[in-house]
């Protein structure tokens, strides 16, 4: 708890960067031998800047490609029950540098058409030099993507609500039924009750009276600002855009270091 306060009276102070970016270089230097050794062993494997992938995730160049790898891998079991795989649309929202969507056409084939989005102009930059067989695009903070409706047959957002406000997160539930296709399911991840461990005691309070706890003294969509959801705050939100919920997967602490996130599973009716 004492931790958890601690961060919180950084944020309070307008700290949040300063501490990420000072997290950012000590986790640079810890990673560097790690890293040098990946690139020594994968030297045909076109990796994003240091920063970029720590934006996205951690400055582990293991966990970003083979950790991406295991990742699209898990997100395809998860589309496998509710769709076919096969001759159809796929959105990456909030792609970053490609950690995901980069495996998906080996993993599903070239039948398939292949897109990613970021709000990120540089990152999106350096995936459509580097990425091949994808189609990336810039977006904004806010919607509409730029995309015509009904298009995607599948879309997932990996820890993309978690770092938006209360008003995206209506306005993204929209966007996101605009652009499925009819019966296209959307797979998201939300900070849900496993991560109660990390609120404040007033944090507590209000996501147990379904509030979603927004950590907004820091930019909107950039790493350091965080949100956590109640799940009938998602509920209510993606069914009032015309969503059905098709699945709820709630998260857990999986190590000591390490919680997951709730995962849903959203049908386009």
């Amino acid at each position: 708890m004492f931790k958890t306060e601690l961060l919180s009276i950084i944020r309070n102070l307008g700290l949040s960067k300063l501490a990420d970016k000072s997290r950012y270089y000590l986790m640079r230097f810890k990673n560097r031998k790690a890293n040098h050794l990946f690139k020594q062993a994968h030297p045909g494997i076109a990796l994003p800047p240091p920063y970029m992938v720590y934006e996205s995730f951690q400055i582990d160049y293991n966990k970003y490609y083979l950790g991406g790898l295991e990742d699209a891998a898990w997100i395809v079991s998860l589309f496998k029950p509710h769709h076919q795989l096969e001759n159809i649309k796929i959105l990456d929202w909030g792609c970053g540098p490609a950690r995901i969507i980069r495996h998906m056409p080996a993993l599903l084939g070239k039948t398939n058409e292949y897109f990613g989005t970021d709000y990120n102009p540089q990152t999106i930059a350096w995936c459509s030099s580097e990425i091949k067989g994808i189609s990336f695009s810039t977006n904004q903070l806010n919607p509409p993507l730029p995309y015509p409706e009904n298009q995607f047959d599948l879309i997932y957002g990996i820890s993309i609500l978690t770092h938006l406000s209360e008003e995206n997160q209506t306005a993204w539930s929209k966007e996101l039924y605009r652009v499925a296709a009819a019966n296209g399911i959307v797979m998201l991840t939300t900070h849900g009750d496993a991560f109660l461990e990390k609120l404040t005691v007033s944090e507590v309070e209000a996501y147990q009276a379904q509030k979603p706890i927004l950590r907004d003294k820091t930019k909107e969509g950039h790493r350091t600002f965080g949100t956590f959801h109640p799940p009938a705050f998602i509920r209510s939100v993606f069914m009032a855009a015309g969503f059905s919920i098709v699945e709820h997967i709630p998260g857990k602490r999986v190590h000591a270091t390490y919680i997951s996130q709730d995962v849903w599973i959203l049908l386009k009716k």
